[in-house]
């Protein structure tokens, strides 16, 4: 037990890093150069260095985190605010580490797209350890309870729109805004497809007068549960059992031909299913994004 939980917590970290460096290097590769604002406290902290002159983004960010972190520290799970503050400081120090590396000359629009996919695929990696980077991505989690139907990606995307119409204004370009958007957008859509997309399943729905020897086979050869349904034939009027199974999305392309091997002539119904919870796959937490 204490192997597997040193074996988690490594590989946690090694998460944390390269989804934190994946930021950093998004940030001033892309973003950063083309004034380009991706919300949350390093989108703040970018324009304070603007109206300011004085100090980094990630000085910015560290001070607009700590009073955050104070707020949270009863409304979020010791573990989660220890992971976050780790990522908080991960993240800063990416950012300012990365400062120096040469941005290439890229289109405003490209520069737009691609910091936005590498900015949100860093922070879904950082999210799929239980943990965040500080800042709003603490707001987004304290909010996720209270709206349980909208996906974390989507909630921090609707906090920072406000930060992005400000940077229209600090920098005087609606250009700015605009780009800002469309980064934002597209850090929503990749932190959902990390931190979603790798728990997809399928439900399989079978109608065969071989139910018994199919059942049978998924559940030794697939080992995977299976529950018959009773069903009803409009056109025949004939009564049909249907094997309704939960599988793993690799295992779909088994199942289809197990089933077809046992009876050519069964109805086969694959549908994609997200977030399947119970016995042989994930657990219900209600710390879950």
């Amino acid at each position: 037990m204490k192997k597997k939980l040193i074996l988690r917590s490594v590989k946690n970290l090694m998460l944390m890093v390269v989804g934190c460096g994946m930021f950093g290097l998004a940030f001033n590769l892309f973003l950063q150069p083309h004034n380009i604002n991706v919300g949350g406290v390093s989108g703040i902290g970018q324009l304070l260095l603007h109206l300011t002159g004085f100090g980094s983004v990630a000085m910015w960010a560290v001070l607009i985190n700590v009073p955050l972190f104070l707020i949270s520290i009863k409304g979020v799970g010791r573990e989660f605010f220890a992971g976050s503050l780790l990522g908080m400081a991960l993240s800063n120090l990416a950012v300012q580490g990365f400062s120096g590396v040469a941005a290439p000359q890229i289109d405003p629009l490209l520069a737009s797209l691609y910091g936005g996919l590498l900015c949100g695929a860093g922070l879904g990696l950082v999210f799929v350890t239980g943990a965040s980077t500080g800042g709003m991505d603490i707001v987004g989690r304290l909010l996720r309870p209270t709206f349980p139907n909208f996906p974390i990606g989507r909630i921090l995307m609707c906090i920072d729109i406000i930060t992005v119409a400000l940077a229209g204004l600090v920098f005087r370009d609606l250009n700015t805004t605009l780009y800002s958007a469309v980064t934002l957008y597209v850090v929503g859509i990749a932190i959902d497809g990390v931190v979603y997309g790798l728990d997809y399943s399928t439900v399989a729905l079978i109608i065969s007068d071989a139910y018994e020897a199919i059942s049978r086979a998924i559940s030794e050869q697939l080992d995977r549960g299976v529950t018959i349904l009773d069903g009803h034939g409009y056109y025949s009027g004939q009564e049909k059992k249907v094997i309704l199974s939960a599988i793993k999305k690799r295992q779909a392309a088994e199942l289809k031909q197990l089933v077809m091997d046992i009876d050519p002539h069964a109805f086969i119904i694959l549908q994609e299913s997200h977030q399947v919870l119970g016995e042989g796959f994930k657990r219900y937490s209600k710390n879950d994004l």
